[in-house]
């Protein structure tokens, strides 16, 4: 996880026409992609919808492979509940299982549906995520009118993520130096399920503790309810964020139309599929 972890850190430092974007417009971006890919009811619009975040990925010189390997981790969140819509969908049944359970064609078509709604989202977070660092994603928020303690608890929610991950990281060396293996059956279960309950403890007790002296050092230097953490100046839409907003919500706009009056001669890649 650590080396995930510097790996989006690396992705960030690059230099791109994305990168350079401000950040107010990756959000926009962001949820204008998502807002539409969620309410699509064709297969062929995420498609496409999908080719454009790929060629955005080849323009801002993220690595392919990275973005990949990034989407499989988040993708067994989502995938069970695409698995089950095959059985649980009325419609044409295509084959029948013991048990009155059926598989029918509506079904496979609306996790088909599904699937592509999840892997389109899941490719725009993992682009604003590769192209912008918290603090700029925190900044673009303010400025787009969120409430500052909201902003403010997001930041540090972040941030205690890493803490967990650093404080697991010196546990786990611990116990490796001193020959612990969890996976280590010569072990009972129960043993060993007791020491992975030990070391979850402790993981959040040492954070805990951490994040208690954070606070007593921001308190140190005069932090209060009133403190502005984040103050990056103000910054103008240029010409390149003009471009990039306005050539997506053509994109969109034009897959719209389609949609209405092209694609639903395209089979089932273009049936609208509505639960």
């Amino acid at each position: 996880m650590t080396e995930t972890l510097n790996i989006i850190e690396t992705e960030i430092l690059k230099e791109s026409i994305l990168h350079s974007l401000d950040g107010r417009v990756k959000l926009i971006f962001l949820m204008l992609i998502i807002f539409y890919a969620v309410f699509s009811t064709q297969i062929i619009v995420l498609v496409v919808l999908e080719a454009y975040l790929l060629l955005l990925i080849y323009l801002s010189t993220i690595s392919f492979k990275r973005v990949f390997m990034r989407i499989l981790l988040l993708l067994p969140f989502t995938i069970f509940i695409i698995a089950f819509q095959p059985f649980i969908t009325h419609g044409t049944v295509i084959y029948a299982l013991p048990f009155g359970i059926n598989i029918t064609f509506e079904g496979i078509l609306f996790g088909a549906l599904l699937f592509s709604r999840i892997i389109v989202t899941l490719t725009s977070v993992v682009i604003l995520s590769s192209i912008s660092s918290m603090q700029e994603v925190v900044d673009s928020f303010l400025k787009l009118g969120m409430p500052r303690d909201f902003a403010m608890i997001l930041s540090l929610t972040i941030r205690f993520l890493y803490m967990f991950y650093d404080e697991l990281t010196k546990i786990t060396n611990a116990q490796k130096s001193r020959n612990f293996d969890i996976f280590n059956k010569k072990t009972t279960y129960m043993w060993r399920l007791k020491q992975l309950g030990y070391t979850i403890m402790m993981m959040f007790l040492r954070s805990y503790e951490h994040g208690d002296s954070i606070y007593m050092s921001m308190l140190s230097r005069g932090y209060s309810d009133e403190s502005k953490l984040y103050n990056y100046g103000k910054r103008k839409i240029g010409t390149n964020e003009y471009v990039f907003i306005s050539t997506t919500l053509v994109l969109i706009i034009c897959l719209q139309i389609l949609a209405m009056f092209l694609f639903s001669k395209l089979g089932i890649w273009g049936m609208i599929i509505v639960k």
